[in-house]
């Protein structure tokens, strides 16, 4: 399915509020903090020409965060942003003076970050990225996981000395009881989700998402003219979409959200022009995007940054998969757990489609940029899936 962004707020400023966590001066905080961080580096931009030349268009380009910050997904960049912005705040207010990155590790910050519970709920990746965020500095974390969360997802997570905590029913059952148990205990819910009451901190998980698309327009050779990203809450697609507006402004790129079809809350919010909850059925492939609520400041962002709309099925998301393993000619083979490379998927749906190439001004000249959102982070269901283990796809 696809459809055009008719929305009365498109093409309408993004709110004050919004611009402000996704400008400039926030993004360069963003790669600021990561100088800090052990494991930092600008993850690759890969370019695939043969593809290109498949699909009749000038350049891809592929955002490869399959090593991000040693947790193999985007992910890494918001929860542990967050829940370190967080520590550093809470040390302000109780110091009663400046506290900045390079104290991060000192007894006095870690004292305080040992006091603080930092929760949430997952599908895998947002809780592995919080629970090294409070890892990293003495502080607990408490994570929220559905029935549908593998047990090797759940085993990343807990590695990092974080509790683990089995809901039953789906992803958003699991942002619920994780939100009335943080308020009973006096934690801090740090999710990639907003609801009415709560913004802030979804937020700053958005913020963090900036740098990678500071380092692809860094890398790129030209900036891109269409992007195609996937999305769960629509929280990375947000990230994206909106700091590309705000860098680019009218010569910003054609954008396009994709979702899976079984768990389209995005599309479906889209064509209703307000925030639709989809009812839960038949479970995704896809995990990581399985959510049936948009985040409502995803939502207002999108409505006015997004030009298009469109879902994937379950054999889109597997083919991906399978033909980044095995590129075409020259391109290299690129590692892409069940949801990383759906926005390809979307791409290659597009081009395949005469209208829906046309309506996105798809041509010769165009050049794409897709985000592989993770890695196999879970191996098992990789290797079922792609038939070879991530080791020999990069080997």
């Amino acid at each position: 399915m696809f459809i055009l962004n008719t929305n009365a707020d498109y093409r309408r400023p993004l709110e004050p509020a919004d611009a402000a966590i996704l400008g400039l001066d926030a993004a360069a905080g963003v790669e600021r903090h990561l100088s800090f961080r052990d494991q930092h580096a600008e993850t690759p931009l890969v370019s695939l020409p043969a593809l290109a030349a498949e699909t009749g268009v000038a350049a891809i380009h592929l955002k490869d965060e399959g090593q991000r910050l040693g947790l193999g997904s985007f992910k890494a960049l918001g929860g542990a942003y967050a829940v370190i912005r967080l520590i550093l705040e809470e040390a302000e207010a109780r110091l009663g003076r400046p506290v900045d990155m390079p104290e991060l590790y000192s007894p006095d910050i870690r004292k305080i970050a040992g006091t603080m519970t930092f929760a949430c709920a997952t599908d895998g990746n947002h809780g592995r990225s919080v629970a090294q965020g409070a890892e990293l500095v003495g502080a607990r974390a408490a994570i929220f996981v559905h029935a549908g969360v593998s047990d090797e997802r759940v085993a990343a997570i807990a590695r990092f000395g974080a509790a683990m905590i089995r809901v039953a029913g789906s992803y958003d059952d699991s942002v619920k009881e994780a939100a009335r148990v943080a308020d009973e205990r006096n934690w801090t819910i740090v999710s990639d989700t907003s609801w009415p009451g709560y913004e802030r901190i979804p937020g700053l998980v958005m913020q963090g998402y900036t740098a990678l698309v500071r380092e692809a327009l860094r890398q790129m050779p030209a900036p891109p003219t269409h992007v195609f990203i996937q999305s769960g809450v629509g929280g990375i697609a947000a990230a994206v979409a909106g700091h590309l507006a705000i860098m680019l402004g009218e010569r910003r790129p054609v954008f396009a959200v994709v979702d899976p079809a079984r768990a389209a809350c995005l599309f479906e919010t889209a064509r209703a022009g307000r925030p639709v909850t989809v009812p839960h059925g038949e479970p995704t492939v896809m995990a990581m995007l399985e959510c049936y609520e948009p985040s409502l400041v995803a939502w207002r962002i999108l409505s006015r940054v997004a030009d298009a709309f469109m879902t994937v099925g379950e054999e889109d998301a597997v083919a991906v998969m399978r033909r980044l393993a095995n590129p075409l000619g020259t391109d290299p083979a690129v590692v892409a757990g069940e949801s990383g490379g759906v926005g390809l998927a979307g791409f290659l749906k597009a081009v395949a489609d005469p209208e829906v190439k046309a309506a996105l001004s798809i041509g010769a000249e165009s050049r794409i940029l897709l985000v592989n959102t993770e890695g196999a982070t879970d191996p098992g269901k990789y290797q079922e899936i792609v038939g070879l283990s991530p080791c020999e796809v990069v080997r």
